[in-house]
């Protein structure tokens, strides 16, 4: 069912593989959005539960534009799995169609969509032109000269040492190459990356490893969010890196993560495109009793 109200006062709820927004017109909210506010809707036990707010705002130089709001209450720059969750939620509203490409406007920069097709059973295939990837250091804000960075090593609290490679989507990312993915180590050792003080904002953080060709699995540690089921800007980070480091030999790449794959196609300029589902959930309408306790955060 389509909604097709201008601006829809329900807080619509969807995932990208496992990793779920809340997205809702910014007029629409009636509280402000304060760190406090964000963590208690965000929170799965208190709250309505999401691994993020996605907020549909004004712009200047597309016809959408959207803030997304980490868990924490802290802001992302841009969200692969996000975005495609804001292209569903703009289609619940009659905003945009199938097939009919769109742009959206994020701290991160443009990016331009495109909602491919809808299966029977409700799930939306929807495509995002990422942006271009950076592998400068000054790009994630990593502290000391200008460089790429291929496999520098970054000494932790504690006194491990990891290879790292740096990947900007218009968000940071740090993505760790290793032979096998051992959660347990990824849990103890993406927290201590992704706040390292040569991180100026913070990154994102991505074990990865090559099993084929054109195959990379990956665990994902989210900044402000920590471990997610799946990331679609860290899967187009992983892409980029593995073909940047000729970890694989083809530039389209199935990236496998818990929650399930997406396909990164890396162009030959460093451009990226994300392809992948999103399933609505549905819609969620705050009672007055916990309204007032997100006004009081305010």
């Amino acid at each position: 069912m389509r909604e097709t109200s201008g601006n829809p006062g329900f807080w619509f709820r969807a995932h990208g593989l496992g990793n779920d927004y809340l997205a809702i017109d910014e007029e629409a909210i009636g509280f402000d959005l304060t760190p406090p506010a964000v963590r208690l809707v965000c929170d799965r036990h208190h709250g309505i539960g999401s691994d993020g707010i996605l907020v549909a705002v004004p712009s200047d130089i597309a016809p959408f534009g959207v803030r997304i709001y980490n868990p924490d209450g802290s802001e992302a720059e841009k969200s692969g799995n996000g975005l495609r969750i804001f292209a569903a939620f703009l289609l619940s509203c009659g905003r945009v169609g199938f097939r009919t490409p769109f742009e959206v406007e994020t701290k991160g920069g443009v990016v331009s969509m495109v909602i491919l097709d809808e299966s029977p059973d409700g799930v939306l295939m929807i495509e995002a032109e990422m942006g271009t990837a950076s592998f400068r250091s000054s790009a994630v804000g990593l502290s000391g000269p200008d460089r790429e960075v291929d496999g520098e090593l970054l000494e932790l609290p504690g006194g491990d040492r990891i290879a790292i490679n740096t990947v900007s989507m218009g968000n940071p990312h740090c993505v760790c190459f290793v032979d096998e993915i051992v959660p347990e180590e990824a849990r103890r050792l993406g927290p201590a990356i992704s706040t390292h003080p040569w991180f100026a904002n913070g990154t994102n953080v991505q074990f990865a490893r090559t099993t084929g060709p054109a195959t990379v699995e990956a665990f994902i540690w989210e900044r402000g969010a920590g471990e997610t089921l799946a990331s679609g800007s860290s899967s187009c980070a992983v892409a980029a890196a593995a073909v940047r480091r000729g970890l694989v030999q083809e530039r389209t790449v199935d990236v496998v993560m818990e929650g399930g794959t997406l396909r990164v196609t890396i162009g030959e300029n460093w451009e990226v495109l994300l392809r992948g589902p999103v399933e609505t959930v549905g819609r969620v309408e705050l009672t007055p009793g916990f309204r007032h306790r997100l006004e009081a955060l305010s």
